[in-house]
């Protein structure tokens, strides 16, 4: 076949080929609102064979350990009885609004939502834009000098006229904004996912790639940034639970994997910015307004800032940067308001527990002020309307986790999560790999187990007192298991349903698609997978095993049992 001037189209190649496969396969299925009450029918059915079965496998945590069973072994617990019923009938509405993300979402969404109905963030959003299009790429001239100098001027630029080429510069903006956005919990998924996607159709580029790109930041590079988070000092007290099965006295602190979580920024960014301008983008190709779901031609304007803009802007910093002094004169003394009252610590503190309503007050302020100066905010029910707003547009997001939230939990019920988790251990234990191996193999294992449950935590909770004595027993510290597993843990988010925030995503996407099914996510997210894995793996096969290098302070890599 050929166009119109009688060109062939170009030919696919065979990864693109394959993309288009998965995408066909995922899209065959049902809507996800579909999909997820057949998964929570599905966990009811299976949970009522596998009690049937008795199947159950040995609850490798130690004894005394929090959630550990009396006997020492999972078992599966059937929902398909008069007892598995009640529970469904008694908790079908606190498992909706005890879901984790539904609070977040909405709760974040009333104040972005102010930010946006103000004009802030489009505001913003046009001149972050603006001026990444006017960064001039380097320019090379190669007929001035000697030869060897004009090599090495060549040489040595040649990468910085790359990096600030805007097409590039934006994506890795993008892409390493969200990696860091995981230090504030929440904030990626709600604030920066579709924040990538108007950045992208800004720029006359295709929505959908500027949130993937910003997805796979925040969730694909979940275990890389530059500063720690709240989930590292829960595994390191899981890791060291684990690893006093071993040695009693073990100890593990948070930052026990902060070196190689730093360097990883720097791959997970490179990474990403490649595989979405290398395979997302082309695979996606141009973008047609017509499928939105609602009117995106306010986010394709790329309009010069106002001075009344330019003004408004001013006075929201302004008022960021107050707030921001608030923040930290409660978090620096020792005795801040906003640490923890009885250790004094930063870690299970009010401020990292209360991220959320930070965020939501860190978006209403400037969005207010900018809409008091713009004109385009007047009074509080200027501010109502813009809540109610935000509101409206999470219909769809709000039926999905209804669901969602019925699968999760069942799912969580009936031990089936847990039993895969310890199965999989169990059987990388049994092929008795050892070596550097090994430890690639519990990598591979542990992306595996991601695709099943959705909480890092908890799945840590059942597979450290496995992975952790056993590495320990062949030489291999507990601080590079956990390594390890943060790696298996992070490159599968972006493509498994159980991931608590994926119904949000969808939600976003189908803003700009319509007719997306679960399949177009999948594939579009895939490469991130597939290449995440394989440059993390031979990253930290590098680092740990050819460079010698450790994986944080006070984190050696190898045990002597």
């Amino acid at each position: 076949m050929t166009d119109q001037q009688g060109a062939s189209p170009p030919r696919k190649d065979w990864f693109t080929r394959f993309l288009d496969f998965v995408e066909w396969l995922g899209n065959l299925l049902p809507h996800p609102v579909t999909l997820f009450a057949l998964f929570a029918v599905g966990v009811i059915l299976i949970s009522g064979l596998a009690d049937l079965f008795n199947l159950s496998v040995p609850d490798p945590r130690p004894e005394g350990a929090s959630g550990r069973s009396p006997d020492g072994t999972i078992v599966a617990i059937s929902l398909l009885n008069a007892r598995g019923l009640q529970m469904i009938l008694e908790n079908l509405v606190t498992n909706f609004t005890g879901f984790a993300p539904l609070g977040v979402v909405l709760v974040a969404l009333l104040g972005v939502g102010v930010a946006e109905h103000s004009g802030l963030i489009s505001a913003m959003i046009r001149g972050i834009v603006l001026k990444a299009v006017s960064v001039k790429p380097v320019k090379l001239d190669s007929t001035s000098g000697l030869p060897i100098l004009q090599k090495i001027r060549y040489y040595f630029l040649r990468p910085f006229s790359i990096v600030l080429e805007p097409k590039i510069l934006v994506t890795v903006a993008i892409v390493f904004t969200g990696i860091i956005s995981n230090t504030a919990s929440e904030i990626g998924y709600v604030v920066l996912v579709p924040l990538g996607a108007v950045v992208f159709l800004s720029l006359g580029r295709h929505p959908l790639a500027g949130l993937a790109a910003a997805f796979a930041g925040v969730s694909g590079g979940y275990s890389a940034n530059l500063l720690l988070g709240t989930i590292d000092p829960l595994l390191a007290g899981l890791t060291q639970e684990a690893a006093q099965i071993i040695a009693p006295e073990y100890t593990v602190h948070a930052a026990v994997n902060y070196y190689f979580m730093v360097i990883s920024v720097l791959l997970i960014t490179i990474v990403g910015t490649w595989v979405t301008i290398r395979f997302v983008e082309p695979k996606l190709g141009p973008y047609d307004s017509s499928m939105a779901l609602e009117d995106v031609s306010d986010e394709q304007s790329l309009e010069p800032l106002s001075s009344q803009e330019k003004k408004g802007i001013r006075w929201a910093v302004v008022s960021f940067l107050f707030m921001i002094l608030l923040i930290i004169a409660g978090v620096v003394p020792e005795n801040g308001l906003l640490r923890n009252p009885d250790t004094g610590d930063i870690f299970d503190s009010p401020f990292l527990n209360g991220i959320v309503p930070i965020i939501f007050i860190v978006f209403l302020v400037p969005g207010f002020v900018f809409g008091k100066v713009t004109g385009t905010m007047k009074n509080d029910l200027d501010i109502i309307n813009g809540m109610s707003k935000s509101m409206s547009t999470l219909g769809l997001y709000i039926v999905l986790t209804f669901f969602a939230a019925q699968f999760v939990a069942f799912f969580g019920w009936t031990n089936l999560g847990q039993i895969v988790a310890v199965t999989g251990a169990l059987f990388l234990e049994n092929i008795g790999l050892t070596g550097p191996m090994a430890i690639i193999g519990f990598i591979f294992v542990s992306s595996f187990i991601n695709l099943m449950m959705g909480s890092s935590s908890a799945k840590w909770a059942v597979t450290a007192p496995v992975f952790v004595p056993m590495f320990m027993l062949i030489g291999y510290s507990p601080e590079i298991i956990q390594a390890a597993y943060r790696i298996g843990d992070s490159v599968t988010n972006v493509i498994t349903p159980m991931m608590s925030y994926f119904g949000l995503i969808l939600a976003f996407a189908n803003k700009y698609d319509k007719n997306l099914g679960i399949g177009t996510i999948i594939s579009t997210m895939l490469p991130f997978t597939i290449f995440f894995l394989i440059g993390w793996v031979i990253l930290f096969y590098v680092w740990v095993f050819f460079l010698g290098l450790p994986v944080g302070p006070e984190a050696p890599t190898y045990f002597t049992p």
